[in-house]
């Protein structure tokens, strides 16, 4: 089973580039959605120790733990300790499930794969971009979102063209939803064909 590791920096179109790899067939692990179900779950007691005040009706309140994490990089680390392992875990789950119904291929969206360590869990990684001016525009223009918060994000990522580098296949979402799904056929071909080398994007 071929693994694809999806991943981008913030504003890039992951989400919407992981649902067009469902809609073609391949089952996505989302990293976000496994940390949402878990602050309603593994991760909720565990969270509230660490940081008092963010458990509401028995699951994190993702405001309030940001209000306590955002920009300040030990607490952000120590929320990482907690979160990471059980989002491991459960992506292990989805592996070996999908593993034994012998699916062809997966993809794990990971939103900081390269600053995780997350390369030696995939065998090829696709990095999702836009321009920065679509990027900031994209970003600032979520409920809550602000310019602090904004930097402060960026400053904890893999700058894009880094991630660029390290991509064995890339995609540009400013180019418009039809050639960003034809950039994940072409992905899926390449990779169910065996071969390397960069989507067009």
């Amino acid at each position: 089973m071929i693994v694809l590791g999806l991943t981008g920096s913030i504003g890039m179109g992951k989400s919407t580039t992981a649902r067009m790899f469902a809609e073609a067939g391949v089952p996505v692990h989302d990293s976000d959605e496994a940390v949402h179900r878990l602050y309603s779950g593994a991760a909720a007691p565990l969270v509230e120790a660490a940081f008092p005040g963010t458990l509401v009706n028995g699951a994190v309140d993702r405001a309030a733990l940001a209000r306590q994490v955002i920009g300040k990089p030990e607490a952000l680390k120590r929320l990482e300790e907690i979160v990471h392992p059980l989002v491991r875990a459960d992506a292990r789950d989805f592996l070996a499930r999908h593993r034994a119904d012998g699916k062809p291929m997966v993809v794990l969206d990971i939103p900081l794969l390269f600053e995780t360590g997350g390369r030696d869990r995939v065998d090829k990684v696709v990095v999702v971009t836009a321009p920065a001016d679509v990027q900031r525009q994209r970003v600032l223009s979520r409920p809550g979102m602000t310019e602090d918060k904004f930097a402060a994000i960026l400053d904890s990522q893999v700058p894009d063209a880094e991630k660029r580098a390290m991509a064995d296949f890339v995609i540009d979402t400013s180019l418009g939803m039809e050639a960003a799904r034809e950039a994940v056929a072409s992905i899926i071909a390449d990779v169910s064909g065996g071969k390397n080398g960069t989507a067009p994007a």
